[in-house]
């Protein structure tokens, strides 16, 4: 009798994963250069520091070949995947354990070995500034990758004054000037391959810091349609985070897909009668992966306009009393996803104080998630900026990040009573009245 129960039980098992399996679909995706359907985001380059204390001091890339006629240079280097980078740097000595260790926690990362070289790889591409016999600041990017910048081109980066309200900038037509083919290399079915990408710099003459992008996205089909991918908002060439949207003949011509048509990861999107979840894509495949889904629309949560949110819990980050989305039942709540390090988090702060202090506590409230920054610099800005609602940090535990599929900061969601979101990406005066309107 128990003989035929644990067959009974296996063959059930079998039954399942192969129901699940047949779910899943992987298709081949192609590469494109430009930013295709989607908006770009920047991510900041840093120079080297000399700082004895430096966790990352002995991960430096060491180039040379800097132009001997520049003054005040500096050097530094373009991450494409910060974990490989980290990753490799500890098993060869270069970052000691406990740095390893709290990065891990700092930047809620759960290591997959199958997805990293344990050989060490060119993940980085250098880079060097100076001045230059008339004072003005030029660059040179290793974009070969053999740590020699002397059989590189010397090149000013585009100017853009992200400060001045006047100041606009077209990126797919200022990318397509000034961008720099780069190699770098990439652990891809389980072996260290090559690749090309474009690079794209641009200096924030309001800051004077430089921020980066690589303006290439991919394409694949399913069912006679063809799908646009996006990757981590072009901040990295990693292929995590990736978003979708069906591409239609206007967006083949330039035009931009609107946000409520950007699939990010956890979400659904219909290509003709079937309903598929956007789980992401496999890096060693180089597939996007989905999954079809055989649910009505009101069983479903997802991070989507429309959709009801997703159920989270943890801890509040001043006074550690847990908070849920349950205990804000029956109020209009803003979810806002932020870094320390993230500028126009931190500029929007100011806009958030003034709707969260006027309206009505007893149908409004706001929450911040906060992900990939150390905790101390979080105690730093909270108090600095009087932060008064609550915080919860997005962990290896909770992972409220991942659950809502955000891969830049910020993302914001408005949640209504019924848990149903209603407004996404909302900040300054378009926040401050759609949430009037909601409340009157």
């Amino acid at each position: 009798m128990k003989m035929k129960n644990m067959l009974l039980f296996f063959s059930l098992l079998f039954c399942a994963i192969t129901s699940a399996q047949k779910n899943i679909i992987e298709l081949p995706i192609i590469l494109q250069n430009g930013y295709g359907p989607f908006s770009p985001g920047l991510s900041g380059i840093g120079t080297n520091s000399n700082e004895e204390n430096n966790p990352w001091k002995k991960t430096y890339v060491k180039c040379i070949g800097i132009p001997t006629t520049w003054t005040d240079t500096k050097q530094g280097a373009i991450e494409t995947n910060i974990q490989q980078t980290v990753y490799q740097n500890y098993l060869s000595g270069n970052i000691t354990p406990e740095f390893y260790t709290e990065f891990k926690k700092s930047s809620n990362w759960s290591v997959d070995t199958l997805n990293l070289s344990k050989k060490p790889i060119k993940c980085k591409i250098a880079f060097a500034t100076g001045k230059n016999a008339t004072g003005v600041t030029e660059m040179v990017v290793d974009a070969n990758n053999n740590h020699d910048f002397s059989d590189d081109v010397i090149f000013k980066p585009a100017d853009y004054n992200e400060q001045d309200p006047n100041s606009k900038i077209n990126f797919d037509s200022i990318c397509s000037k000034t961008t720099i083919i780069v190699s770098y290399e990439r652990f891809s079915k389980n072996k260290i391959v090559w690749e090309k990408v474009p690079l794209f710099i641009l200096h924030m003459t309001g800051r004077d810091i430089y921020m980066c992008n690589f303006p290439q996205y991919a394409t694949t089909r399913l069912d006679g349609k063809e799908l646009a991918i996006c990757f981590n908002n072009f901040m990295s060439v990693t292929y995590k985070t990736p978003s979708i949207t069906l591409l239609n003949d206007s967006l083949k011509i330039g035009k931009k897909a609107n946000n409520e048509d950007i699939v990010s990861v956890n979400e659904y999107i219909k290509i003709k009668d079937n309903v598929y979840k956007n789980t992401g894509v496999n890096p060693n495949k180089n597939t996007l992966v989905l999954e079809k889904i055989n649910k009505d629309r009101n069983q479903l949560c997802s991070s989507q306009i429309g959709f009801k949110t997703f159920a989270f819990e943890g801890p509040n980050f001043k006074t550690k009393s847990s908070i849920s989305l349950n205990d804000y039942k029956g109020k209009y709540l803003l979810i806002d996803f932020w870094s320390v390090y993230c500028v126009p988090c931190i500029q929007e702060f100011a806009n958030l104080k003034e709707i969260y202090n006027k309206t009505d506590k007893s149908k409004f409230e706001i929450i911040g998630i906060v992900g990939d920054s150390p905790l101390d610099e979080l105690e730093k800005r909270i108090d600095k900026y009087s932060v008064t609602w609550p915080q919860i940090v997005s962990d290896e535990k909770n992972k409220i990040k991942e659950t809502y599929g955000v891969s830049g900061y910020p993302t914001t969601f408005l949640i209504n009573p019924d848990g149903i979101i209603v407004g996404k990406n909302l900040r300054g005066k378009k926040l401050a009245n759609k949430i009037d309107e909601l409340i009157k």
